[in-house]
């Protein structure tokens, strides 16, 4: 695996592609994954596309995330360290949202957006959300050792509280809360805790930081973004999230939209042939479109 270096960091990424691509694909990770959640879209688009997928600051392989953090500007320098001058970006949950504040802050730099069960900057979770996330998430692991992993001040973490909490997440989010572990495969659960485990291992013991995010913010300025977008939705998907699919394809300029039936967070793992079926029409679409001339 490459590295780039974003502010002294460690950018760990991975790309693959013909040697004339006929455009560039960014992948962008959720929260709770790393780059590798898109294994089966990097090995496909890669027959014809240049793909680029890396994880970012405080995730996976990179370097730590320490003290103000701006993932949508790390995307940007990412893009500069390998000479990118204009891609589409697939972002998944909060990789979403960031590829619309990259959209929002540097639109000549994208080709187009493709947004799976994302977040969106500026957008506050409703309340029952979070309280669902409180009773099915976090209840899994004591209150005060919680407290005291989330302040970086719990020496060691119990690595079976970090399980828990991965599984407890898996089953709420990426499952859906109203289906049960079963509505994953063997491989997508296990696959999904792990990178989720390593996310909590490492937001519990590594260096604080905080997130800066677009400002003005991306929610008020839907209206704004140029490139074609894709919205890609799981119906059994946090209510919360459905809806922020919704707002997307709302708000965006001629987005479209596609729902998934029984499908949970991370689509590009949990239905990898119907996502990548998705972004190659769509890459077709932006890199290839149509002639209307007579």
């Amino acid at each position: 695996m490459a590295m780039v270096i974003v502010d002294g960091v460690e950018i760990a990424f991975e790309e693959a592609g013909p040697a004339a691509p006929a455009g560039t694909v960014v992948l962008l990770h959720a929260a709770v994954a790393d780059q590798r959640m898109w294994d089966h879209q990097f090995l496909a688009l890669s027959e014809r596309y240049r793909v680029i997928r890396y994880d970012r600051r405080g995730a996976g392989r990179s370097g730590d995330a320490e003290g103000e953090v701006c993932h949508h500007e790390d995307l940007l320098a990412v893009m500069d360290a390998l000479e990118v001058e204009r891609a589409v970006l697939a972002g998944s949950s909060m990789g979403g949202a960031y590829a619309v504040e990259a959209a929002l802050a540097a639109p000549s730099r994208v080709a187009g957006l493709v947004l799976i069960g994302s977040g969106l900057g500026g957008h506050p979770w409703p309340a029952d959300m979070l309280e669902q996330a409180r009773e099915r998430v976090h209840s899994s692991v004591p209150a005060d050792r919680l407290a005291r992993y989330r302040a970086g001040a719990a020496e060691p973490v119990n690595p079976a509280d970090v399980r828990a909490m991965a599984e407890a997440h898996t089953l709420w989010q990426v499952a859906g809360p109203d289906r049960g572990r079963d509505a994953l495969s063997g491989e997508v659960w296990e696959a999904a805790v792990e990178m989720c485990r390593l996310v909590f291992e490492r937001s519990w013991t590594g260096p604080r930081s905080s997130e800066r995010h677009l400002d003005p913010p991306a929610a008020g300025r839907l209206h704004e973004v140029a490139a074609p977008t894709l919205v890609i939705n799981g119906l059994a998907d946090v209510r919360g999230i459905q809806e922020v699919s919704g707002l997307l394809a709302a708000g965006i300029p001629a987005a479209r939209r596609v729902d998934l039936p029984e499908t949970g967070h991370l689509p590009p793992l949990e239905r990898p042939v119907e996502v990548t079926a998705a972004l190659v029409a769509f890459l077709a679409d932006v890199f290839h479109p149509a002639r209307t001339d007579a």
